[in-house]
């Protein structure tokens, strides 16, 4: 049985609370905080279905995570028990790899409106905001994690966030850390070059949706190449300093150091090291073998 005061214990938060924005900030940050983005049940051979109980089941009993069907499903369910007004969107992602966007329900996001105001809610985008974005405004919205601005073209709305450039820090003693660092299995460490511009996350409408408008891209991004999730074992959780990342054979840590600015240390994993880096970083044992996908995505023969 789905049971709210279950699900807030899983993301610790305490119940009862009220409907008001300062309470849609916190859950949401929360549930980043604490259940991951992950497509690791396509890489290990356990059956997914677009079910909200069976979704609660995995997120909160068992605790794991899942991709953006599963955690923005199960986290709209949960605001609307709480009494929030919430309404299913429907996005495309501009895919970090190919540098195109999805096909339509390529990602599932929400809109609340809280006193007449309307807000993006996202827990299901690794890379993504941590509270709220409000559609009042196309002015810059800074956060924690980076800078985020959403802005009409139309009937069709886009989410942009900063893009910082990276590169491998030079001279002196950042090569020597960088040296020792590798002897320990460390392959690279990126430090921040500085802002380089604003960079298309997704784009989307306000037309409503029900979940059953998504089984088909469900079904999409467990069997096609030109799926992140498909291509990709991954697992990913935001953390208060910062966000840590399990792609294949690699750790990446993202150390946020205030400004906007960030390092990144990326780790190479052995096949035995994975599982328990999974139970020891993201709290997940999988019943079932996993393969650390790691393949390049196929850019789709359609451009949307």
């Amino acid at each position: 049985m789905m049971d709210v005061r279950q699900y807030l214990c899983r993301i610790g938060c305490t119940s009862p609370m009220a409907i008001t924005l300062e309470t849609l900030q916190q859950v949401h940050r929360c549930h980043l905080l604490t259940v991951p983005f992950e497509s690791l049940s396509i890489h290990c051979g356990e059956n997914i279905r677009l079910e909200l109980p069976h979704i609660f089941e995995k997120i909160v009993v068992q605790r794991r995570g899942g991709f953006c069907y599963e955690n923005n499903s199960l986290f709209g369910w949960l605001l609307s028990e709480l009494g929030f007004e919430v309404k299913l969107l429907s996005a495309q992602v501009r895919n970090a790899y190919t540098g195109v966007y999805g096909p339509p329900q390529d990602h599932l996001i929400l809109l609340v409106n809280q006193e007449g105001q309307r807000w993006l809610c996202d827990v299901g985008f690794g890379a993504g905001f941590r509270t709220p974005l409000s559609l009042e405004t196309n002015l810059p919205q800074s956060q924690e994690n980076g800078v985020f601005r959403i802005h009409w073209r139309g009937e069709t709305l886009i989410l942009e966030t900063i893009e910082r450039e990276k590169q491998l820090p030079q001279g002196g003693g950042k090569e020597q850390a960088i040296k020792a660092e590798e002897s320990k299995g460390v392959r690279e460490i990126m430090t921040d070059k500085g802002q380089k511009g604003w960079k298309a996350l997704y784009k989307f409408t306000l037309e409503a949706c029900c979940l059953e408008d998504f089984k088909e891209m469900f079904i999409y991004h467990q069997t096609s190449p030109s799926s992140l999730f498909y291509c990709k074992a991954l697992c990913s959780l935001h953390l208060p300093s910062g966000r840590i990342t399990y792609i294949g054979h690699r750790l990446i840590t993202t150390h946020l150091l205030g400004e906007g600015t960030q390092t990144q240390t990326v780790v190479e994993l052995s096949n035995t090291e994975i599982s328990a880096i999974l139970k020891e970083k993201f709290g997940i044992e999988l019943l079932y073998p996993l393969v650390p996908k790691d393949v390049d995505i196929v850019p789709p023969s359609i451009i949307y």
